[in-house]
């Protein structure tokens, strides 16, 4: 049975509800020699980002965009799960998905009137193409000013995020810096630390909790412990993901964002055939095999001594990385 609000524990979760810093006005210097070495999430306001905030209506972003092919993300309930794959994708032009994605009820549908859209725009080739707005979207390209709030040569993506309103995309985490500009519309982000990955019942990249205000707590007892950061983001507003920060983003109204992802790591460190930017550091891919190959050793052990050499495993890995610098 999942929680109701007024249990004890779920509770408790709900009251660990931490805002998210929101700043004013902050320049380039400031963001580098004040917020950017903290590591954590900050919603920037202030910013000046262009003509975007004003001129990116549906009926402007539509004709301007044009009737490019897009590759969508469509579900029939609100709340995508990468992991179960409960979304199907399909391809629509540019202007006709806009229209689709900012309407309540569908007369045109794919699997049901109330059905929700959700686009992560892509390279010309995502196999080997990244994404950047500045070559697939040039027209509109020309109305935002991306803050320059990191070298250029830092720059990986720049990436539309267009969603239907009510939609919930899940729990995960980027291996790079980002900003998620919110252009129009309104999003609900929920962010968890790094430090918190042990509650959130990973699969890869992923949480497997969905339903973040509700969640079952027999199914996921651990949940409750990971220390929630939240903020809404209106028009204008530039929230600050730090890397392998874990995000949960609701879209309660339709609106266009725009992330930026950066390195924060030299370039040495990525794996060169990533063009999303969430595949993890290559030094860290090859711990996780190493690991796996060693906790495969261990299997012609008998359960008693298994137990006993990964918790010695733990221990080292505990005493040899763990960091106390950061929260």
């Amino acid at each position: 049975m999942k929680g109701k609000p007024e249990d004890p524990v779920l509770t408790s979760a709900m009251a660990k509800r931490i805002p998210v810093p929101q700043l004013e006005g902050v320049t380039r210097e400031e963001f580098l020699q004040r917020i950017y070495p903290q590591r954590k999430p900050v919603v920037l306001k202030g910013i000046d980002l262009g003509t975007c905030t004003t001129k990116w209506t549906v009926d402007y972003i539509s004709q301007v965009g044009g009737a490019k092919e897009v590759k969508i993300h469509v579900s029939a309930v609100p709340q995508m799960d990468f992991i179960s794959k409960n979304f199907v994708y399909r391809t629509l032009p540019f202007d006709r998905f806009i229209h689709r994605a900012a309407e309540n009820k569908h007369t045109e549908f794919f699997i049901s009137e109330d059905e929700k859209y959700y686009l992560r725009s892509l390279g010309e080739d995502p196999r080997k193409d990244i994404a950047d707005i500045r070559k697939q979207f040039p027209l509109l390209e020309e109305d935002i000013k991306i803050p320059e709030f990191f070298e250029k040569e830092q720059f990986f993506s720049s990436v539309f995020r267009i969603s239907s309103p009510g939609l919930q995309l899940w729990t995960h985490y980027d291996v790079m810096d980002n900003f998620l500009i919110q252009v129009t519309g309104k999003k609900r982000v929920v962010l968890f630390s790094p430090r918190d990955a042990q509650y959130l019942y990973l699969s890869g990249t992923k949480s497997e909790v969905l339903n973040l205000d509700n969640p079952d707590l027999n199914k996921y007892p651990l949940f409750f412990k990971a220390r929630r950061f939240e903020c809404v983001l209106e028009a204008g507003d530039v929230l600050f993901i730090p890397a392998l920060w874990f995000h949960n983003v609701i879209s309660e109204e339709f609106g266009v964002g725009v992330n930026v992802f950066w390195k924060h790591l030299s370039s040495e460190c990525y794996d060169k055939t990533d063009t999303y930017g969430n595949k993890d550091p290559t030094a860290a891919s090859r711990a996780i095999q190493i690991l796996d190959r060693a906790l495969k050793t261990l299997e012609v052990l008998p359960e008693e001594y298994r137990d006993f050499y990964a918790r010695r495993m733990v221990l080292r890995i505990q005493d040899k990385a763990f960091s106390s610098n950061y929260e």
